[in-house]
């Protein structure tokens, strides 16, 4: 997480915002204390979309593999 003082956020805006943007969050500290955290908002996709997808394996071999082979072999 990337830190900046108030005075270097106001100075240096698009800066932090540009971090935010490509996903970082940054903390905001005032007199050594920190006031806020700028975090990226969440994408509008649902969680279920934005996982990537795993091929389904059976000992090792890809099951669309599998189902092609067998489609091959009953034609």
């Amino acid at each position: 997480m990337k830190q900046a003082t108030f005075s270097e956020l106001r100075n240096h805006a698009k800066q932090y915002f540009d971090f935010v943007e490509s996903g970082e969050s940054v903390r905001i500290v005032r007199n050594g204390k920190p006031i806020a955290d700028i975090v990226p908002l969440p994408q509008d996709l649902p969680s279920w979309k934005r996982r990537v997808a795993q091929p389904l394996t059976i000992d090792g071999v890809s099951l669309s593999k599998l189902i092609l082979e067998e489609r091959q072999t009953v034609s």
